[in-house]
Protein backbone atom coordinates (compact mmCIF):
# COMPACT_ATOMS: atom_id res chain seq x y z
CA UNK A 1 0.00 0.00 0.00
CA UNK A 2 1.29 3.46 -0.29
CA UNK A 3 1.86 3.07 -3.84
CA UNK A 4 -0.16 5.86 -5.14
CA UNK A 5 1.35 8.67 -2.93
CA UNK A 6 4.73 9.84 -4.58
CA UNK A 7 5.34 11.67 -0.90
CA UNK A 8 5.04 8.37 1.18
CA UNK A 9 7.77 7.93 3.87
CA UNK A 10 8.97 4.59 2.18
CA UNK A 11 9.95 6.60 -0.84
CA UNK A 12 12.66 8.65 1.45
CA UNK A 13 14.32 5.64 3.04
CA UNK A 14 18.00 5.10 1.41
CA UNK A 15 17.80 8.74 -0.40
CA UNK A 16 20.72 10.57 -0.30
CA UNK A 17 20.79 14.31 -1.96
CA UNK A 18 24.86 15.02 -3.02
CA UNK A 19 26.34 17.92 -2.45
CA UNK A 20 26.08 19.32 -6.12
CA UNK A 21 21.71 18.76 -5.45
CA UNK A 22 21.72 15.49 -7.09
CA UNK A 23 19.70 13.05 -5.18
CA UNK A 24 20.39 9.15 -5.52
CA UNK A 25 18.83 6.05 -3.46
CA UNK A 26 15.14 6.16 -2.75
CA UNK A 27 11.53 6.06 -4.39
CA UNK A 28 11.33 2.01 -3.48
CA UNK A 29 8.23 2.20 -4.13
CA UNK A 30 8.02 3.94 -7.39
CA UNK A 31 10.51 1.27 -8.43
CA UNK A 32 8.01 -1.28 -6.76
CA UNK A 33 5.21 0.10 -9.00
CA UNK A 34 7.53 -0.07 -11.85
CA UNK A 35 8.15 -4.03 -11.74
CA UNK A 36 4.63 -4.33 -11.05
CA UNK A 37 3.61 -2.52 -14.46
CA UNK A 38 6.46 -4.82 -16.23
CA UNK A 39 4.95 -8.28 -14.69
CA UNK A 40 1.63 -7.04 -16.02
CA UNK A 41 2.45 -6.03 -19.27
CA UNK A 42 5.44 -6.97 -20.86
CA UNK A 43 6.85 -10.30 -18.47
CA UNK A 44 3.69 -12.63 -20.58
CA UNK A 45 3.41 -14.61 -16.99
CA UNK A 46 0.60 -15.15 -14.41
CA UNK A 47 0.69 -12.96 -11.32
CA UNK A 48 -1.58 -11.87 -8.70
CA UNK A 49 -0.19 -8.69 -6.47
CA UNK A 50 -0.74 -7.90 -2.99
CA UNK A 51 -0.30 -4.97 -1.37
CA UNK A 52 -0.15 -5.58 1.85
CA UNK A 53 -0.99 -2.56 4.73
CA UNK A 54 1.88 -2.86 7.69
CA UNK A 55 2.88 -6.15 8.43
CA UNK A 56 1.53 -7.35 12.02
CA UNK A 57 3.63 -9.78 14.02
CA UNK A 58 0.18 -11.03 15.26
CA UNK A 59 -1.84 -14.26 14.67
CA UNK A 60 -3.59 -14.59 11.73
CA UNK A 61 -7.04 -16.36 11.01
CA UNK A 62 -8.92 -13.86 14.11
CA UNK A 63 -9.79 -10.91 11.84
CA UNK A 64 -11.86 -10.09 8.81
CA UNK A 65 -9.88 -9.21 6.15
CA UNK A 66 -10.65 -6.15 3.45
CA UNK A 67 -9.27 -5.27 0.18
CA UNK A 68 -9.66 -2.69 -2.06
CA UNK A 69 -7.68 -0.59 -4.44
CA UNK A 70 -5.23 2.45 -4.99
CA UNK A 71 -5.06 2.80 -1.21
CA UNK A 72 -8.92 3.29 -0.57
CA UNK A 73 -9.95 0.42 1.00
CA UNK A 74 -13.53 0.68 2.25
CA UNK A 75 -15.26 -0.83 5.68
CA UNK A 76 -12.04 -0.33 7.67
CA UNK A 77 -9.40 2.90 8.92
CA UNK A 78 -7.16 0.60 10.01
CA UNK A 79 -4.31 -0.25 7.43
CA UNK A 80 -2.49 -3.00 8.70
CA UNK A 81 -2.69 -6.97 8.54
CA UNK A 82 -0.93 -9.90 10.22
CA UNK A 83 1.87 -11.84 8.40
CA UNK A 84 -0.23 -15.25 8.67
CA UNK A 85 -3.47 -13.91 6.66
CA UNK A 86 -0.94 -12.20 3.91
CA UNK A 87 0.11 -15.98 3.12
CA UNK A 88 -3.15 -17.11 4.08
CA UNK A 89 -4.08 -14.94 1.05
CA UNK A 90 -1.53 -15.64 -1.32
CA UNK A 91 -1.97 -19.72 -0.59
CA UNK A 92 -6.25 -18.68 -1.84
CA UNK A 93 -4.15 -17.02 -5.06
CA UNK A 94 -2.50 -20.42 -5.79
CA UNK A 95 -5.38 -22.34 -5.64
CA UNK A 96 -8.18 -20.03 -6.84
CA UNK A 97 -7.80 -19.05 -10.42
CA UNK A 98 -9.94 -16.25 -10.03
CA UNK A 99 -6.99 -14.67 -8.22
CA UNK A 100 -4.91 -15.05 -11.25
CA UNK A 101 -4.41 -11.47 -13.35
CA UNK A 102 -5.26 -9.62 -9.84
CA UNK A 103 -3.53 -6.58 -8.28
CA UNK A 104 -5.40 -5.53 -4.93
CA UNK A 105 -4.65 -4.02 -1.60
CA UNK A 106 -4.98 -5.93 1.76
CA UNK A 107 -5.52 -4.86 5.16
CA UNK A 108 -7.70 -6.72 8.31
CA UNK A 109 -9.76 -4.94 11.14
CA UNK A 110 -8.70 -5.43 14.22
CA UNK A 111 -9.72 -8.28 16.10
CA UNK A 112 -13.50 -8.43 17.44
CA UNK A 113 -14.47 -5.88 14.77
CA UNK A 114 -16.24 -7.52 11.56
CA UNK A 115 -16.47 -11.43 10.83
CA UNK A 116 -13.15 -13.41 10.50
CA UNK A 117 -12.81 -14.38 7.06
CA UNK A 118 -12.61 -18.10 5.88
CA UNK A 119 -13.94 -17.60 2.27
CA UNK A 120 -11.28 -16.31 0.08
CA UNK A 121 -12.94 -16.66 -3.45
CA UNK A 122 -16.02 -14.05 -1.42
CA UNK A 123 -13.40 -12.26 -0.14
CA UNK A 124 -11.88 -11.31 -3.68
CA UNK A 125 -15.90 -10.54 -4.58
CA UNK A 126 -15.68 -7.90 -2.83
CA UNK A 127 -13.30 -5.69 -4.99
CA UNK A 128 -16.48 -6.00 -7.66
CA UNK A 129 -13.14 -6.95 -10.65
CA UNK A 130 -11.65 -3.68 -9.73
CA UNK A 131 -7.76 -3.47 -9.60
CA UNK A 132 -5.11 -1.08 -8.79
CA UNK A 133 -4.94 1.32 -11.20
CA UNK A 134 -1.28 2.30 -12.28
CA UNK A 135 -1.66 5.38 -14.16
CA UNK A 136 -2.07 6.82 -10.71
CA UNK A 137 1.01 8.36 -8.85
CA UNK A 138 4.31 8.08 -9.95
CA UNK A 139 6.80 5.18 -11.50
CA UNK A 140 10.61 5.39 -12.03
Amino acid sequence: MGGTNPDNSLNNLGKITKSDGSVTGGDILKWKRKSEVYLINESGCPYTIVHPGGLLNEPGNERELCLGVDDKISGTSNNSVPREDVANVMIAALEDESYRGRSFDLVSKPVGDGVRTKDYGKLLKSLDGKNSDYSLGEIA
